[in-house]
């Protein structure tokens, strides 16, 4: 894929780039091939109320491909423990937290990379680099278990190396949630976070890990998170008075992560369909702020209606010049440079999948885990 692959596309189709939805089925029925048809989007995330069997699932990112212009992110959020979306088809997997070593890191990276590229993902949005030690396990943000280690130093070696591990292996890794949730006493699938760190604090240790892992250049994509950060200088305040959350602040996207960090890959927003944000902002006015912020690909992750007016509001934006076309191309070649990573899927052998379950007890048992430990 290169940047004039997606330059050529219509203006609807470029904008349809910019989004990484969600799908509600197990299969494309009619009104999913609809909203395809009228999005053409850049990536589509699935849930666990898509992944019901191997089948099904070989089947749904095939056909997604299928009935797509231009060759799709495929991504799903497989962690493991808390977060594991494959659990219906294989053993369950860890959790980050369960992890203590460099080669339990790249078991879990392999067997991960493997069982996606044998289903048809091409991405997956891991690893959490959120800093939770132990003074921040205490808190109710739903985080405490998906990170690896208990320190700052723990989160970039074993992040590190199982962010390598499952490139090498033809997976596409993402970063998240910037610039850190670690310290949030809220989830911000209910509410927006509001995370009273000094600068110094989150410079010294919710950042560390961005800063040490983009400094390796094999960084392709961040995600970033909704919260506030009052005590912040580069803290914003919208229009209503009320102030912005990370994910829809220029400070925060653009100073911070790309000028600062020096982040040259893709940014794609959490979901914009949390309460953190939907509280808040129409989805059609956090799509525009988002993009004008800095971010690249906008996730709505479940509602057709939703995916709709996003969608209309930046085709709008770009129309009446709110936002340019060089902004908007901008985003295209980091796009068109992620997808020109992806690798093809990896033969679908369901003998081989109750293997990498095998490997997935022996891991368990090596780490002395249970689901929910």
């Amino acid at each position: 894929m290169t940047p004039q692959n997606l330059l050529s596309l219509s203006l609807k189709q470029k904008i349809g780039q910019l989004f990484f939805i969600g799908v509600l089925g197990t299969e494309i029925d009619s009104k999913t091939a609809a909203l395809l048809g009228e999005i053409s989007p850049g990536g589509v995330c699935l849930f666990a109320r898509n992944i019901k069997t191997a089948e099904g699932v070989k089947k749904l990112l095939n056909d997604l491909r299928n009935v797509s212009a231009v060759e799709p992110l495929l991504s799903l959020d497989q962690e493991g423990g808390l977060v594991d979306r494959l659990r219906r088809i294989t053993v369950p997997m860890p959790s980050a937290s369960a992890i203590k070593t460099f080669e339990q890191a790249r078991i879990l990276a392999k067997i991960t990379c493997e069982i996606v590229r044998i289903l048809g993902f091409n991405m997956n949005f891991a690893p959490v680099v959120d800093v939770v030690d132990e003074a921040r396990r205490q808190f109710f943000n739903g985080l405490y278990s998906r990170t690896f280690g208990n320190s700052k130093e723990d989160i970039v070696s074993l992040s590190g190396e199982y962010l390598s591990v499952l490139q090498n292996g033809g997976c596409l890794a993402c970063l998240k949630h910037f610039p850190g949730l670690g310290a949030s006493d809220a989830d911000s699938h209910e509410e927006l976070p509001t995370i009273n760190l000094t600068r110094n604090e989150l410079y010294e240790n919710d950042l560390f890990p961005y800063r040490e892992l983009i400094k390796t250049g094999k960084v392709h994509a961040v995600m970033v998170g909704h919260a506030v950060y009052p005590k912040i200088d580069l803290q914003e305040t919208g229009a209503d008075g009320k102030l912005l959350p990370s994910s829809l602040s220029y400070n925060f996207v653009t100073k911070l992560l790309r000028e600062e960090l020096g982040f040259g890959g893709v940014i794609i927003t959490d979901d914009l369909e949390m309460g953190a944000i939907v509280k808040n902002h129409g989805i059609g006015e956090a799509c525009k702020m988002a993009i004008n912020a800095g971010a690249d690909m906008l996730a709505i992750c479940a509602d057709a209606d939703a995916v709709r007016e996003g969608f209309a509001a930046i085709l709008k934006a770009v129309e009446t010049g709110e936002i340019s076309e060089e902004r908007l191309h901008q985003s295209l070649a980091r796009i068109a440079h992620i997808k020109s990573l992806i690798k093809p899927p990896l033969e679908f052998e369901m003998e081989r999948i109750r293997l990498i379950s095998e490997k997935i007890t022996e891991l368990n048992t090596q780490l002395n885990y249970s689901y929910g430990g």
